[in-house]
């Protein structure tokens, strides 16, 4: 081989290394210089499945409001104090950042829209197979000026997800030892003074990243019966049906085995002898369908 063959070679090399590197750069790195200043609403949160939904009947909330400085700091929405909080930006490599204690990937950024992807990340793994969620961000304006929406309506459960839902209810509905859980939970209401209902409440804060879905997903009542046959606390998991009857499914207190039998007839004799006859019970629903949904009850009886 000649040697104006082998620099030729050598020249068309180094062009390929550096268009390749060149090519890696556009495409693995992401600046946020372009939208500067655009204030940016969620419309959309989903699995990759392409739902809202999974078949426990978490649904992801769409709540994220944000606005870029730069590629170092961006306002994020606090819906606890109704304020714009500003925090600073990490950016990783390939497309990956840090915001507000959440990992994110951004997919597309655009002035009109952002689509990331939530990452689950510990330590310095990034876990890809649990990384399953996507995020949808509409401008503002795009919102006001093209689309000529509200933001309400973009964030309504689209008709997959009700189709998915559906499902869902035909499937369980045949069978009262089946659940998933209610967006909208089962409603417990005392008929008779002596018997007291609260619902136990799970505020949206800083501590939970502001997911109060264990209200729903894990809904726990106290119902406390006074002038009782005798003093007694027991707490239970039970399922509500379509027509707001409770069964029994077991007790959430260790208990012996040897007085497991007698323990779960004295929890069936109270929901018999005073929760069926004093406690009105509304069944759960979601997107306004009843169907059977899991509820924990803590039920205190005092004779006094």
């Amino acid at each position: 081989m000649s040697l104006l063959s082998r620099r030729c070679i050598f020249f068309v090399l180094i062009a390929t290394i550096f268009s390749c590197k060149f090519k890696e750069e556009d495409m693995h790195n992401t600046s946020f210089k372009k939208v500067k200043g655009i204030y940016y609403t969620e419309v959309r949160r989903s699995f990759d499945s392409g739902l809202a939904f999974n078949k426990y009947g978490y649904q992801l909330s769409s709540i994220w409001r944000l606005m870029f400085y730069s590629d170092r700091y961006a306002s994020v929405y606090n819906p606890d104090k109704n304020i714009f909080l500003k925090f600073p930006v990490t950016l990783d490599h390939d497309s990956i950042f840090n915001i507000s204690g959440a990992w994110l990937k951004a997919l597309q950024v655009t002035k009109d829209s952002l689509k990331l992807q939530v990452l689950q990340v510990k330590g310095k793994t990034i876990y890809w197979a649990r990384s399953n969620v996507y995020m949808t961000f509409y401008a503002d304006n795009y919102i006001k000026n093209v689309l000529h929406k509200d933001t309400v309506d973009l964030r309504k459960p689209q008709r997959k997800d009700s189709l998915f839902i559906m499902k869902r209810i035909a499937l369980v509905n045949a069978n009262s030892d089946s659940s998933f859980a209610a967006r909208e939970t089962a409603v417990f209401k005392s008929k008779n003074p002596l018997v007291k209902v609260a619902k136990e409440p799970v505020a949206a804060d800083i501590m939970n990243k502001w997911d109060n879905s264990d209200e729903y997903m894990y809904p726990e009542y106290t119902i406390t019966i006074n002038k009782a046959y005798q003093d007694f606390s027991y707490s239970f998991l039970a399922t509500v049906d379509t027509q707001g009857q409770l069964h029994f499914q077991r007790s959430l207190i260790y208990v012996f085995p040897e007085f497991e039998k007698s323990t779960i007839r004295i929890i069936k004799g109270i929901i018999d002898g005073y929760l069926k006859l004093y406690v009105q019970v509304t069944p759960g629903k979601t997107l306004q369908i009843p169907h059977n949904s899991a509820v924990t009850l803590n039920v205190i009886g005092k004779k006094g």
